[in-house]
């Protein structure tokens, strides 16, 4: 394990080991004061961990032990050869995120999750979600088109049905990097996500998914679900089409008005180096949940 010193704490590199022997590589960010709680950043789809550095040294000032990691495919845990990766878009969840959670759970000190995008639907895949007390999730939506307006929703469907799909094809692995869009995706990261997007309930809606409702069904974690006015990829009413399958667990629908911080928040700006107030509150958010004075310095 290589460690390093950041600000103030260290910053370990860390290989998690999946239930499927997959080696996926991680970061752990280690205060130097007491430890409030552990967090796991349960990133969005395409996007590396080096995104998150700067929540995760912010929580890491703040006491809290912090886990970022690349699901398989993405980022250091890609391959050399993408194509050849055959995979389900689920194993991020059910087995990658998995791995972090059984590697950051301890009895003795709360772990929470915070999500982004995907990080809020694989909380209800996670076969081990009881290990963790709460999720707070930054821009989770359904990710059906008819949630977007009307210039969005005409981008999104170019690129679903005429531009990605050949290239995908043609590689072997879905070209994101190519086009700006993020990191490359395995192909069948791509497909599925391509065909759940066609719903409005993403794959609640999809009839080969049986019971993926009743799995959600099982959480009763409390989820803080927070979404940008301006994120034209999940909009709130796209939330709260997903976040409907969490019908047991307490969850709070917060709308941001992307005017609290400077520039526009969109998809991505929540992790951006001007969104300190949006982390504050996830972190009083946790500190609330257990029973801690919002900010320790």
């Amino acid at each position: 394990m290589r460690q390093g010193t950041t600000g103030n704490g260290l910053v370990e590199d860390v290989t998690l080991r999946a239930e499927d022997g997959y080696r996926l590589a991680a970061k752990r960010y280690v205060p130097d004061k007491p430890v409030r709680a552990h967090l796991i950043v349960a990133g969005a789809t395409g996007v590396p961990q080096g995104y998150y550095r700067r929540f995760a040294e912010y929580a890491r000032d703040r006491g809290f032990t912090v886990l970022t990691l690349d699901y398989r495919g993405i980022g250091l845990s890609r391959p050399e050869k993408l194509k050849q990766l055959d995979m389900s878009y689920l194993d991020w969840a059910r087995l990658d995120l998995a791995a972090a959670v059984d590697e950051m759970a301890r009895p003795e000190i709360p772990l929470f999750i915070v999500g982004h995008s995907f990080g809020g639907h694989a909380f209800g895949l996670l076969p081990n979600h009881r290990k963790v007390a709460g999720l707070y999730t930054f821009a989770t939506g359904a990710g059906w088109h008819g949630w977007m307006p009307r210039l969005e929703s005409l981008r999104v469907r170019l690129m679903w049905n005429l531009v990605l799909p050949p290239l995908t094809l043609l590689k072997g692995y879905s070209p994101w990097k190519m086009l700006g869009l993020g990191e490359d995706l395995p192909a069948g990261v791509f497909w599925q996500w391509r065909r759940w997007c066609r719903f409005p309930h993403y794959f609640f809606d999809d009839p080969a998914m049986p019971g993926i409702s009743e799995q959600y069904a099982t959480v009763t974690s409390p989820i803080v679900a927070a979404n940008a006015l301006d994120d034209l990829w999940a909009l709130p009413r796209s939330r709260n089409a997903f976040m409907r399958a969490y019908r047991n667990a307490p969850v709070a629908c917060v709308d941001i008005d992307p005017k609290l911080i400077e520039g526009r928040i969109g998809h991505m700006g929540y992790f951006k180096a001007n969104s300190q107030r949006l982390w504050d509150e996830a972190l009083a958010c946790f500190a609330g949940w257990m029973g801690q004075p919002a900010c320790v310095e």
